[in-house]
């Protein structure tokens, strides 16, 4: 159905874009967290190792995941579009390519990315974002770090072995 080429119609018109913005916003987390789940299942070297473009099923064979699943074709299906869309994968004819994006995420990779991204998107990292709103009332500790875990990140890291390693990784990247 057109709208109507009135103040009406444009208002409908901003109204739609103005929900638009908002939901790509609030769905905005998807693309990173699916980038997540690419690096953690191994997948820009999986397709990498491969040698050419990596069909769908010879790419849900080689995941670490159970093939058992009757939708796991169809969830890696929808995770790869996603990723192909945010530009880290391109699909062909014959198959799924990586881009120069998707290989700073290979793990030999000297520029590698892939630990910066994963401190980054650690439920550690990311919890404090669940709290900015919270120090912002508050005022009571120097960042949402501290008002999200009690303590700063350096002091967190000296008393988290995983965490520390995490960060050192990642401050020790090329990245």
């Amino acid at each position: 159905m057109a709208l109507p080429n009135n103040d009406i119609g444009e208002k409908y018109r901003e109204a739609l874009a103005a929900q638009a913005h908002i939901w790509n916003q609030i769905f905005n987390f998807i693309n990173s967290m699916s980038l997540k789940c690419a690096i953690q299942l191994g997948i820009p070297d999986i397709i990498h190792s491969h040698g050419r473009p990596m069909t769908l099923s010879d790419l849900v064979d080689a995941l670490p995941i159970n093939n058992n699943n009757a939708k796991a074709q169809d969830c890696v299906y929808r995770l790869m579009r996603i990723l192909i869309h945010a530009g880290f994968f391109i699909q062909e004819d014959e198959g799924y390519l990586l881009t120069p994006t998707s290989r700073l995420l290979l793990k030999d990779e000297p520029m590698s990315m892939i630990p910066l991204l994963q401190l980054q998107l650690d439920p550690i990292m990311m919890n404090p974002w669940h709290y900015l709103s919270k120090w912002f009332q508050n005022g009571d500790s120097s960042t949402p770090f501290v008002t999200a875990h009690g303590k700063p990140l350096y002091e967190y890291a000296e008393k988290e072995p995983k965490f520390s390693r995490l960060f050192n990784e990642a401050m020790a990247s090329d990245a």
